[in-house]
């Protein structure tokens, strides 16, 4: 089993997730470096402070200097300072111990923050004149990344339970979408709609629930056909005992007034017979039709059984004349003597029921690579062409032209086919050219 579904989910899911994992660790890189900067308003800010703090100290006025940084300093709740670049400390706070950040005294404001840190970090603007800086300890409401906890917590948890529940969404509907059209059409085969059908609404799909509507719809096929037949052949038969009933009532009534004992018995007689016949027949068409039993195998010659059965027949029909072209031996295998045998014997009885006397009846079978092909050709009235199909439907008779006094109830052929097909084998009806009709069947050699 190739297991196309197992398949189809693995890649649908393992993309997905991959997917995700890729796009998630992306949208964090570029929330996380996004978050990292300074706003720009803030950035604004202290360029702002550098440039009024530059004109200050260019003024000379050390005391001025010394109080706009002291009020920075309580206003912003931070450390402020004033140095040159060799790290010389001009006004404000002193220089934090250990002070050294290589070539620079702070940070540029359009550097980024790293947003794990616990202390702000000390940023940098130098002056328009002289190598002099602007030193500030970012203030905590100027730090990035305020929001960073609950957008992290966002990405990593709330987005992939949204996007895993529309990826579980997706293979729900991929799995769920046959088998609900497969519960409806369930609920309408049940409800009598026999031609419903399933496989044609999936489309080009191709997995193991595809293959489960191929499995339904022959289900479906064969249950609708089986009903079918059943109500046609229950319908056939109440119709076809009417008569040999109707015929039984008037022998009893005709019986029961003191008429011709005898004759009436031996009406009752073959009425029941007839009747039993009809039942047995039918029982048996029904089996066929929706059982399709494996028949017992067993390996027969065929030679040998079409010589009883023309016998058999030469014995019954004495008047008409009966020519054989058989080899002397035709073994067969895996084939089943008592259906074939019955089969065998309603063709060979309609040819000679149809024929009239002194006509000649032929069996020849010859040899065709596997199969063996038996013609049973009459000289009857033959069947019109439209019929030729029809004549193996149960129950069926073609008009007035092909009867006869023995004419049966029509199962003959019906039952024919049917037992010949549970052995492998095929029948099928042609008329012959100077008229007549020849059944033709084929039967394979194992």
């Amino acid at each position: 089993m190739k297991k196309q579904l197992l398949w189809k989910l693995f890649l649908i899911m393992a993309t997905g997730i991959v997917a995700l994992f890729w796009a998630l660790g992306l949208a964090t890189s570029h929330t996380e470096e996004g978050m990292s900067f300074i706003d720009i308003e803030h950035r604004e800010q202290m360029k702002v402070w550098a440039e009024e703090v530059e004109k200050i100290y260019h003024s000379g006025d050390k005391q001025a200097l010394t109080q706009w940084l002291q009020n920075l300093r309580d206003t912003e709740h931070t450390w402020v300072s004033l140095a040159k670049d060799n790290i010389e400390h001009i006004a404000g706070e002193p220089l934090l111990d250990g002070y050294n950040h290589g070539n620079t005294l702070g940070r540029s404001v359009d550097w980024k923050i790293h947003l794990y840190f616990e202390e702000n970090p000390v940023m940098e603007v130098p002056f328009t004149q002289g190598q002099i800086s602007f030193l500030i300890q970012l203030p905590d409401r100027m730090r990035p990344g305020s929001y960073v906890d609950y957008t992290l917590f966002f990405l990593k948890i709330i987005l992939p339970m949204v996007l895993l529940a529309l990826l579980s969404l997706v293979l729900y509907q991929h799995i769920m979408t046959p088998l609900q059209q497969l519960k409806r059409a369930t609920r309408s085969f049940s409800q009598g709609h026999f031609d419903v059908r399933v496989r044609q609404l999936l489309g080009n799909r191709n997995d193991e629930l595809s293959d489960l509507a191929d499995t339904f719809d022959q289900m479906a096929t064969r249950i609708g056909e089986q009903i079918i037949t059943q109500r046609q052949l229950i319908s056939d038969l109440s119709h076809e005992l009417r008569t040999p009933l109707t015929r039984l009532d008037i022998s009893i009534h005709s019986l029961q007034e003191g008429q011709d004992s005898q004759v009436n018995l031996d009406r009752i007689e073959r009425e029941s017979k007839c009747i039993r016949k009809l039942v047995d027949d039918s029982l048996t068409l029904a089996w066929l039709e929706n059982e399709r039993p494996e028949l017992q195998q067993e390996s027969l010659d065929l030679t040998d059984l079409l010589d009883v059965l023309i016998d058999d027949a030469k014995f019954e029909f004495n008047d008409r004349n009966l020519a054989t072209d058989l080899p002397s031996s035709a073994e067969i295998h895996r084939s089943n003597h008592r259906s074939l045998g019955q089969a065998l014997e309603n063709i060979i009885r309609n040819a000679l029921r149809y024929t009239p006397a002194d006509k000649t009846v032929s069996v020849c079978m010859t040899e065709q690579n596997e199969h063996y092909k038996i013609s049973i050709c009459d000289q009857g009235p033959g069947v019109p062409e439209q019929y030729l199909e029809a004549i193996f439907q149960p129950f069926f008779r073609v008009d007035s032209s092909r009867q006869s006094s023995s004419q049966g109830f029509g199962l003959g052929l019906a039952l024919a086919r049917r037992q010949i097909m549970a052995v492998g084998g095929f029948v099928h009806a042609s008329n012959i050219a100077n008229g007549g009709l020849a059944m033709n069947i084929t039967l394979p050699k194992k």
